[in-house]
C-alpha cells in the first residue's frame, strides 16, 4: 500500500492530472482535507488557469466557513501544499494519482500509461472518467492491480459522491482504501462492478436522453419537464438543466459511448446532435437547453 495520511485517512501526497473544473474539484477536496497536492497540466496557460481555478475555489470555502480563520492567513496556510507542474516527473513522489483529463479513450490510455511511467511501485492510479472503461483502460497499465476509478461529481466541493469504480483486477485492498479516502474527504461511496456507464452516468443520461426527445418531440419545454422532475421526484436539478451544466458535448460523448455498448436505448436524440453541432454546448457557451448569462 501506498504511504497513507492516519490522521485522515488519506493518501499524504496526491497529484492530479489535468486542472479543469474537474481536476481543480479534486485537487481542492484533497487540500481542504490536508493532503499535499500537485496539478499537472498541458501548457503554462492551462497551469495557469488551473492554479487559479484551485485558488479561488480554496478562497470560497473559507469564506464559508470551512475551516477556521482569516481568509487571507487561512488561504495561504491552505495553499502552501499546492503547486502547479507541467511535467509528468512531479507525480514521482505521489501516493495516489487522479487522472482528469477529458473524455476520450486514446488521450486517456496515453496520460495513463505516462504517468504510471514515473510513479513509485508503491503508489495508485486512478481514472475520474464519468463512463468509459476502466478495465479497458487498465490495459495498457503495468500495474492494473493499483488502478481503479474514482468518478467525482461536478461540481467537487459540493457534492457528497464518489462512485468507485472497481475494475476486473483492481485489488481488494485498494477498493477498501479507496471507499476509506471517500469517506475522509466527507464524501459517500458508492461502489460499483465496472460496467458501460457505472451507476450514476448510466441512469443519469438515460433520463436526460428522454427528456431531450421529449423537448424534440414537443410534448413540453426544457423548463417544465425539468420542473416536473425537481417538485415531483425531488431532484435538486432537472435532468436538462443538469446536461447544460455538464455540458451537451460531454453528455453526447457519453450517449454514444452508451449507445454503442448498450444498444438502442441510449441512441442519442437528433436535438442533442444539433445543438452540438450548432455550438449550443450549454453553460459554458451561454447555450443549450436554456440561454445562461
Amino acid at each position: 500500500m501506498g504511504k497513507i495520511n492516519l490522521a485522515h485517512g488519506l493518501p499524504a501526497r496526491v497529484g492530479v492530472l489535468g486542472g479543469g473544473r474537474m481536476g481543480a474539484g479534486i485537487a481542492h477536496a484533497f487540500l481542504m482535507k490536508g493532503a499535499e497536492v500537485v496539478v499537472v497540466e498541458r501548457d503554462e496557460q492551462a497551469e495557469e488557469g488551473a492554479r487559479e481555478r484551485v485558488e479561488s475555489s480554496v478562497a470560497k470555502s473559507i469564506e464559508r466557513g470551512a475551516v477556521d480563520g482569516a481568509l487571507p492567513e487561512a488561504k495561504a496556510a491552505i495553499l502552501e501544499s499546492f503547486s502547479t507542474s507541467l511535467d509528468y516527473a512531479a507525480f514521482a513522489d505521489r501516493d495516489l494519482v487522479v487522472e482528469a483529463v477529458p473524455e476520450d479513450p486514446e488521450l486517456k490510455r496515453t496520460a495513463l500509461t505516462g504517468v504510471e511511467a514515473v510513479l513509485g511501485a508503491g503508489a495508485f492510479l486512478a481514472t475520474n472518467t464519468s463512463s468509459l472503461s476502466v478495465t479497458k483502460l487498465a490495459e495498457s497499465l503495468a500495474r492494473p492491480e493499483r488502478f481503479l476509478g474514482l468518478h467525482f461529481f461536478n461540481p467537487v466541493p459540493a457534492s457528497t459522491l464518489i462512485e468507485v469504480v472497481v475494475a476486473e483486477k483492481t485489488s481488494p485492498e485498494l477498493a477498501a482504501a479507496a471507499k476509506a479516502w471517500t469517506e475522509a474527504l466527507g464524501k459517500t461511496a458508492v461502489v460499483v462492478r465496472d460496467a458501460p456507464g457505472f451507476a450514476s452516468s448510466r441512469l443519469g443520461v438515460a433520463i436526460a436522453l428522454e427528456a431531450m426527445r421529449m423537448v424534440q418531440e414537443g410534448v413540453a419545454s426544457a423548463e417544465d419537464i425539468d420542473n416536473a422532475m425537481v417538485l415531483g421526484y425531488k431532484h435538486p436539478t432537472g435532468p436538462l438543466k443538469t446536461t447544460d451544466i455538464v455540458g451537451l458535448d460531454v453528455r453526447l460523448g457519453i450517449a454514444e459511448y452508451l449507445h454503442s455498448t448498450l444498444g438502442d436505448r441510449f441512441a442519442p436524440p437528433q436535438i442533442l446532435r444539433d445543438k452540438v453541432a450548432n455550438g449550443e454546448l450549454g453553460r459554458k457557451t451561454g447555450k443549450g437547453f436554456y440561454t445562461w448569462n
